[in-house]
């Protein structure tokens, strides 16, 4: 089952316990699955939503397709298509119980593992209006966009998404979800902390390797004697020692020195290097 099935599952088996709020949801069902010029029982692509939506309108006693249906839904027709009301939608609970019946209706949500992306799919613009209307009233900051001749309405940032399964009571998928965004920022992390430490270590080797290099060429050419008492002595040192970090070359001193002061006086003998490499 995909996460979005699993999403739905949850959704299915909720039912608001006020009137008005199951007026919303069916409200939503009705609008955005635009099936009133079929037969009522044809919603062939989910036994479970017009199984939901014959409970609702069981529970509220009315029929969604009637005159009396329509008005009680507060439903209006807008270029040959049906549109909620926002009077539908004026109470909190009920834009909540709305996005509920949009998801179920005609929305879908990607696997988090994989990315994060969740949309609603909107036969007419004054749909898609509505409910970027009502995210943006939940801070959920929603794009559109139009696909061949559909209007979507999509999110892809993973904690909105998180706080829209919030909003239409989707609890348990809300935790798994939760629990893969936590998995996946600790990978995340862990992986740029070990990214980090391998660039430190290779930056520390490669100037380990150059300071080596500086030090054996002035050996060669003119002998470590050539080098003050103080540069001579860290120069050995570091010919002796030339896997060890500068802190730890500062400390091996006598004196010891910090490891800004080591890192000075190698890059004394980095500068005497090169000039006697231009000569």
């Amino acid at each position: 089952m995909s996460f979005s099935s699993q999403v739905k599952a949850e959704l299915y088996q909720h039912i608001s316990s006020s009137r008005h709020c199951r007026l919303a949801e069916l409200g939503a069902l009705v609008t955005m699955s635009d099936r009133r010029n079929e037969e009522k029982n044809s919603y062939g692509e989910s036994i479970h939503l017009f199984n939901k939506i014959k409970k609702l309108e069981k529970l509220l006693d009315l029929d969604a397709y009637s005159e009396e249906g329509r008005k009680a839904l507060k439903l209006k027709e807008s270029d040959g298509f049906l549109v909620a009301d926002h009077m539908l939608i004026e109470r909190s609970c009920c834009k909540q119980a709305f996005m509920r019946g949009a998801f179920l209706s005609s929305g879908s949500v990607t696997d988090p593992n994989k990315g994060y992306h969740l949309e609603i799919v909107c036969e007419n613009e004054l749909c898609a209006e509505l409910v970027a209307y009502i995210m943006d009233g939940f801070d959920l900051e929603p794009k559109q966009v139009t696909r061949k001749k559909y209007r979507v309405v999509y999110i892809k940032d993973g904690s909105m998404i998180v706080d829209f399964l919030n909003i239409i009571g989707a609890h348990n998928a809300l935790m798994n979800m939760e629990n893969v965004r936590i998995l996946k920022d600790m990978r995340n992390s862990v992986n740029r902390r070990v990214n980090c430490e391998t660039a430190n270590i290779n930056k520390t080797v490669n100037a380990a390797v150059k300071q080596i290099e500086d030090i054996q060429f002035i050996e060669e050419t003119k002998g470590l004697k050539f080098l003050p008492d103080n540069l001579r002595k860290i120069a050995e040192l570091r010919l002796e020692e030339p896997e060890i970090t500068l802190k730890e070359l500062g400390e091996m001193l006598n004196p010891p020195i910090g490891k800004s002061g080591v890192n000075h006086r190698l890059r004394k003998i980095s500068e005497i290097a090169n000039e006697l490499r231009r000569k």
